[in-house]
């Protein structure tokens, strides 16, 4: 053997790899538990652990010094209580570490982020995730409130968040449209205003304009002269658009006529929102009810004509029955839809809509953060008439309270400010929104992009935000950053730079402006 050994290894290495063989023949194996090495190893590690545990005794035992500025002396425990005392020593040591306070930043970061990261960058990303298009068929008529939208509400039917959702954007279009090109010429009619609509299925065939009856006092010109377009009479507040795609069409189950009235731009629009007392309707009403009115300001935006353009009343009814024998023989359907100021003049342009032609298609309005329009007679008329009115209302929106008192609808619908709502109601929540700050301003709890994504996160009234929700968080970062949680706004700065370094946009989308 030392011959074999020899042959292979040098010469000076002999020595030291036989004490190196003799070593490992000393060696034995550890899964033989009788082995004296074995023993020997496992009561070594026995008393290294019981040493290890006998100075964390220690530590724990150790005496914590008393604050400098603390007055009243506490009693010292009696050595027959040195159990106790340990276990009061590990105690106190366990409430400093402050567990509690650690777990519980941990869950709530938990609830507000996301499970995972690129479910917020899908978010933020410049392509937009929509709900699912499925094929309303036969089943239109009931989404476009045939039933009242019974059953569809609480939980939120998948494909009537869809349409609610869709309609949102074409008022985000009508802000969109009206922000890049706000100006009217005062000495010639206006050209037809260029709208980017979020469908391209549907092409605007008709703009709209509201003009208010009141003016500005002539010192604010003096005071102002920079205002322009925020003190002008008329302005384009909103269009009308029908629906050429043939999928579409057949995928909704009919050919559908939007109606789409942006909110509050202007000084004189503002001004028209505080005359609230009540006027009554133009037109034959039954006596024996209570007789329709609604607020002024709304009423004067609707009916009044413009130096150069016709009242908003005689433009829509113009174009509706132009479209509605256009398309004689089909299935057509009416919807109006508005934000704010245009969600009041929507339920004026339904109820006028209603009897402009012998035959005309269903009605629906989609009012988003609408204020009271009348009083309880003219909810009465809207209902009588048919026109399906759906409200969707944040429960923190104060616009959605007001005009009108509302103890005075109770005591005597005579009075000036008996105020009523009319139709259907979702009602969704700022505080339901995981990305939202639970004390959002006003300003966030009535904007249009705010509304959008709590309808498209809204499963129920009694679930939480759904987790699969499909729309943008970039125009709410880019509105309403200051009411966003800041775990959000960071992750929306790290993910920005992060788009910025690869050479992508972080949105190819226009801000809400409302």
């Amino acid at each position: 053997m030392a011959m074999q050994i020899s042959s292979t290894v040098p010469a000076q290495n002999l020595d030291l790899f036989q004490a190196r063989r003799a070593s490992f023949k000393c060696q034995q194996s550890t899964l033989k538990p009788a082995s004296t090495v074995t023993h020997s190893l496992k009561s070594v590690g026995t008393e290294l652990t019981k040493k290890h545990l006998a100075n964390l005794e220690k530590l724990l035992q150790k005496q914590v010094p008393e604050p400098i500025n603390q007055t009243v002396s506490q009693p010292t425990p009696r050595v027959s209580d040195k159990g106790s005392v340990a276990n009061s020593r590990r105690k106190n040591l366990l409430e400093d570490l402050n567990l509690a306070r650690i777990w519980t930043e941990t869950r709530a970061a938990e609830e507000m982020s996301p499970r995972h990261l690129n479910r917020l960058q899908r978010l933020l990303s410049k392509t937009e995730e929509y709900s699912p298009r499925n094929h309303l068929g036969s089943r239109w008529r009931e989404y476009h409130g045939s039933n009242d939208w019974d059953g569809l509400l609480d939980p939120l039917d998948e494909n009537l968040r869809r349409e609610v959702v869709r309609y949102g954007e074409f008022v985000q279009a009508a802000y969109h449209a009206f922000h890049s090109n706000p100006a009217m010429s005062a000495g010639k009619p206006p050209s037809p205003q260029q709208v980017s609509l979020p469908d391209r299925s549907y092409r605007v065939t008709k703009s709209l304009y509201g003009t208010s009856s009141v003016g500005l006092p002539k010192w604010v010109d003096d005071v102002a002269p920079d205002l322009g377009w925020m003190t002008q009479q008329s302005s384009w507040i909103g269009y009308v658009a029908v629906c050429e795609d043939r999928r579409e069409i057949q995928r909704m189950g009919r050919r559908d006529i939007v109606i789409a009235l942006r909110g509050t731009s202007t000084c004189l629009e503002w001004a028209e929102n505080m005359r609230a007392q009540l006027a009554e309707m133009p037109g034959d009403h039954d006596p024996t009810e209570i007789q329709p009115k609604v607020e002024c300001g709304f009423l004067s935006l609707y009916k009044t004509c413009g130096a150069n353009v016709p009242s908003l009343a005689e433009s829509v009814v113009e174009e509706v029955k132009r479209l509605i024998e256009l398309y004689k023989g089909e299935d057509l359907s009416i919807t109006v839809t508005g934000h704010s100021l245009g969600a009041a003049l929507a339920l004026l342009v339904g109820d006028e809509l209603s009897t402009c032609a012998p035959q005309v298609p269903p009605i629906a309005v989609f009012s988003f953060g609408g204020p009271r329009v009348g009083n309880k007679g003219f909810a009465n008329q809207i209902n009588a008439k048919k026109v399906k009115v759906l409200r969707i209302v944040n429960n923190q929106d104060l616009i959605t309270r007001v005009p009108g008192i509302p103890m005075v609808e109770e005591l005597n619908d005579n009075m000036p400010l008996a105020y009523a709502h009319v139709g259907t109601e979702l009602r969704v929540d700022t505080k339901m929104s995981p990305y939202l700050k639970p004390n959002a301003d006003v300003a966030c709890c009535h904007d249009l992009e705010a509304y959008l994504h709590l309808v498209d996160g809204f499963m129920a009234s009694n679930c939480p935000f759904r987790a699969n929700a499909k729309r943008s968080l970039v125009k709410l970062l880019n509105e309403q950053g200051s009411n966003v949680k800041r775990l959000y706004t960071s992750k929306a700065q790290a993910l920005s730079l992060n788009f910025e370094r690869q050479g992508l946009a972080a949105s190819g989308c226009l801000p809400s402006p409302s």
